[in-house]
């Protein structure tokens, strides 16, 4: 694995040399070319002006900013450069939270994070442990590609993860979805509804992260290659079913799931375990 970025994280007066690696395999996605079907030749960018319909060069293209409709103010690269961050290879931690305060919605891209050389190896065990009993999540800012950047550095998995993080004033309010009216809910329908998530808990592990979409497009594109077609079935329709009536049956179906693993393992689920310890509490 090849690091992306050298530098170190600093909190007040203590410092650690780390380098990035990027957490995504990008080897894993499928990707496509856009090619000409007759002939099968490459096909090219064409750069042309929505407006005029002029094919442009590169020297003819600049990025603008649209403050009111088909009015833009031009930037140039000298005027991005005013305002270019110097890299200090430093990722500053300004703080400590708790993990359980971190809003999900602000995580964006994960990169690992590993000790730079064997010096850096015991502070860096140091400042994992630390994070990992307090439960605590360090934030600060950092200035990679020119560009300041909110990060977060976690423990994870006996490692370093720092996130990239989203500013939250680029993120939308829940309360802007359509259709967000409060409900009354049933308490019968509540306490059904309950009973099947906890018979329906279950470790992490058990439960396929696979993607399949890729699979199968993979399939196609390996019988494509061998001269051959695949047939799909599309799913049939569901109906509609009384909410009562399907949570009775769905909490009997995974109650029938769970006793056939419990038959073929011989144990039962931990999480099912510590409900029945909850319930009985």
């Amino acid at each position: 694995m090849r690091s992306i970025w050298k530098g170190h994280i600093r909190f007040s007066l203590v410092t650690i040399p780390v380098r990035l690696y990027s957490a995504i395999d990008p080897a894993e996605s499928i990707k496509f070319n856009q090619v000409h079907r007759s002939c099968n030749g490459p096909v090219g960018y064409d750069k042309r002006c929505k407006k005029c319909n002029q094919v442009l060069s590169t020297q003819d293209i600049v990025k603008g900013f649209q403050y009111e409709p088909e009015q833009y103010v031009i930037i140039e690269p000298e005027d991005f450069a005013k305002v270019r961050l110097e890299s200090t290879k430093i990722v500053d931690i300004e703080g400590f939270i708790s993990a359980a305060d971190m809003d999900p919605m602000l995580y964006e891209s994960p990169y690992f994070v590993g000790p730079d050389g064997a010096v850096a190896a015991n502070t860096y065990s140091l400042f994992y442990e630390a994070l990992r009993d307090s439960g605590k999540v360090g934030v600060g800012r950092v200035v990679l590609r020119d560009r300041e950047d909110m990060v977060s550095i976690s423990p994870h998995d006996g490692g370093l993860v720092l996130y990239k993080l989203r500013y939250p004033g680029e993120i939308r309010s829940m309360r802007d979805v359509p259709e967000m009216k409060t409900q009354s809910v049933d308490t019968e329908q509540l306490k059904l509804a309950r009973n099947l998530l906890d018979t329906m808990t279950k470790p992490l592990v058990e439960i396929e992260l696979r993607d399949r979409y890729d699979d199968a497009l993979r399939e196609i594109i390996d019988a494509k290659i061998r001269g051959k077609e695949v047939i799909t079935v599309g799913e049939e329709p569901q109906p509609i079913v009384d909410i009562m009536k399907a949570l009775k049956q769905s909490i009997e179906q995974a109650k029938t799931q769970r006793h056939r693993m419990i038959k073929a393992t011989g144990k039962e689920p931990a999480e099912a375990k510590a409900s029945k310890g909850r319930k009985r509490a």
